[in-house]
């Protein structure tokens, strides 16, 4: 069977209201990401901006901007659908439309967050290099969670069952393609709580 594009998909779950338990689903590893990120920004004691890349219905850039560091936050997603609900929920922000890895934002950024995003594209590792070089200020910091990862057996069966492309890696070779980007101080860990799955890459673009 045919793979259809994961923005496709995405745009139908938003129709039937399925955002609303990838939300549910993700908000512990999310929870830990977004952790991170304030730790950071509580370390430098600076306002900060920020971009949720695959951001749905925009939960996580309004957490985002419920931060009083906050300066600017953005969403950028692929699914129609899922921009439609974000600015129906929070008018005040800007939700962009936009397909990766085409597109490019006008500004640069503090930090990245993305969950469950990287891996649908056909070559991820450029992606990542442009994230390094084009959306990040110096300094600023990636943080990225997966699902779908080679470690992960009960992920290797979703490409055929909800029939879009993923792109497998190990972690040994996300870890290889945050340093091939260039992003340096690379962790990851597994959050989630105690039967977490998600697979969170962090990693810091230096100062030029």
């Amino acid at each position: 069977m045919a793979k259809r594009p994961a923005t496709d998909v995405f745009h139908d779950w938003a129709l039937v209201g399925k955002d609303e338990g990838m939300e549910k689903g993700h908000a512990a590893s999310v929870s830990e990401m977004l952790e991170f990120i304030w730790q950071q920004v509580e370390s430098t004691e600076q306002n900060f901006s920020a971009v949720d890349v695959g951001c749905g219905n925009g939960w996580v850039v309004r957490k985002l901007k419920s931060h009083g560091k906050c300066e600017y936050a953005m969403g950028i997603d692929g699914a129609e659908a899922m921009i439609t609900k974000a600015k129906a929920i929070d008018r005040d922000t800007d939700y962009t439309l936009a397909l990766l890895p085409d597109f490019q934002p006008k500004r640069k950024f503090d930090f990245i967050h993305s969950m469950e995003f990287l891996y649908y594209l056909k070559e991820p590792e450029n992606m990542l290099k442009l994230f390094h070089d084009y959306w990040l200020n110096d300094s600023g910091w990636a943080v990225i969670g997966i699902d779908h990862y080679a470690e992960n057996e009960d992920s290797l069966s979703w490409p055929d069952y909800v029939g879009v492309h993923m792109s497998t890696r190990t972690t040994e070779q996300w870890q290889q393609a945050w340093k091939d980007a260039g992003f340096e101080n690379v962790k990851h860990w597994i959050a989630g709580g105690e039967n977490g799955v998600t697979l969170v890459f962090v990693g810091q673009k230096k100062n030029s």
